[in-house]
């Protein structure tokens, strides 16, 4: 198996090479990772402080890892976070994140690069976020007697590590000190594999949405937009979100305020809103305060606005569940909205468990939808009701955080 993951590292940075002058993706995973060791020595020049690294995917296992990463900044002053990624919708967003010191690519999985990267950085602790899991990083690690703590993990029954083949996986997860599960099914499966260095500790998005629901920022062209009526937030949409719910917008534009904000935020993406929309809808950047309340449609055209948006929401649609898979519901969730999705979500327990609360309602098509709004909308006090049960759950299901930084605390206390 290690060699079938040796010739899959180099078939990966092959079609990266090749890929990268047609695919803007590519071109950046390349382009990050050009003369990296030298940018990596350039930074590190001098260095005296200790180092705790914290390695995320992309954007998810950031907004994951990010409580984690700003309580050892508070907490441990002295050390210097070191930050990476593994894709650019990632790094390129998070790149200048001010609660870590340095940000980078991770250099591609292997023996010389996993040398080379420790001896640079020389973290005291690494921390691995959710489903990171790179054989020549964690084999270097665990021989240099640096305590790898994954965080926030999940895991599932069809991965690889529970398959009878699966040993070489099954090593990864041996060289990890210490393995945070999100769930009891993830532990159990870990423990059924004799995988034993694990405990649940729980989601810690759910800190995340906590601490941002407190310090939300006011946007006045939005207060003027939905003019004191109910707001139905559609986040993080993709084409065939926005087919499910235009005969919604269509029959409700005039009682309730809508607000769409792509997943993908580029003049391609919004045009193609604009134009399903028509003269209904209107961009961000182009509102202006005081012909706000006008307009039905507001089109949310930049980045980092989502999670204070839901703040204004009566409703919210979560996009990407009938394309790969459902974003992110506990942005919206925290705020108590009735939440409404397509039929891909079963690999995210927090919205198995709000479908089951009944504050969340996954729907097939058009009609489906309508038909679950309108119940929603309609019945006398199922909203509040849901309001409540939803802002419970959440607080219910806070405290990763803490339980992660009790064993971190320990572990860099012994360095002090």
């Amino acid at each position: 198996m290690k060699l079938l993951y040796d010739i899959g590292l180099k078939a990966y940075q092959a079609a990266i090479a090749l890929a990268s002058p047609f695919n803007e993706k590519a071109r950046l995973m390349r382009q990050g990772r050009e003369q990296q060791f030298e940018k990596l020595r350039q930074a590190f020049a001098g260095n005296q402080a200790p180092v705790v690294w914290f390695h995320c995917a992309s954007l998810g296992e950031f907004e994951q890892g990010r409580p984690v990463m700003e309580a050892v900044k508070q907490t441990f002053p002295k050390y210097k976070i070191l930050l990476t990624f593994f894709s650019p919708s990632g790094y390129e967003i998070r790149k200048n994140y001010a609660g870590a010191d340095y940000i980078f690519y991770i250099p591609l999985d292997g023996a010389e690069n996993a040398k080379q990267f420790l001896d640079i950085t020389e973290p005291e602790l690494a921390v691995f976020v959710k489903y990171e899991f790179w054989h020549y990083y964690l084999k270097e690690l665990q021989q240099r007697s640096i305590p790898i703590l994954s965080i926030s993990a999940i895991f599932r029954k069809d991965q690889i590590f529970f398959k009878p083949y699966g040993g070489f996986n099954r090593n990864m997860l041996r060289r990890f000190t210490h393995i945070y599960t999100q769930n009891k099914t993830s532990l159990q499966l870990l423990n059924n594999i004799k995988i034993n260095q694990a405990s649940i500790a729980g989601d810690t998005r759910f800190d995340r949405v906590l601490q941002t629901a407190v310090s939300i920022k006011a946007i006045p062209l939005v207060e003027a937009f939905a003019a004191g009526k109910e707001v139905f937030m559609v986040g993080s949409s993709w084409p065939a979100d926005i087919e499910v719910l235009l005969p919604l917008i269509q029959k409700y534009k005039q009682s309730i305020k809508f607000i769409i904000a792509p997943h993908e935020v580029n003049e391609a993406s919004i045009n193609a809103v604009m134009q399903n929309l028509g003269n209904d809808a209107v961009r961000f950047s182009k509102i202006e305060e005081g012909s706000a309340a006008k307009h039905n449609v507001l089109v949310i055209d930049n980045i980092g606005m989502l999670s204070s948006l839901y703040s204004y929401g009566t409703y919210a649609y979560i996009g990407g569940a009938f394309g790969k898979g459902l974003h992110n519901t506990l942005e919206a969730a925290v705020f108590g909205l009735p939440l409404f999705f397509g039929p891909k979500y079963d690999k995210f327990q927090e919205a198995k468990d709000l479908v089951a609360l009944g504050c969340a309602f996954p729907v097939n098509n058009s009609q489906e939808l309508l038909q679950v709004f309108e119940e929603v909308h309609t019945t006398p006090g199922l909203r509040q009701s849901i309001t409540s049960k939803e802002k419970t759950y959440v607080q219910e299901q806070a405290g990763a955080t803490a339980k992660i930084m009790a064993d971190i605390g320990a572990l860099l206390n012994k360095n002090t």
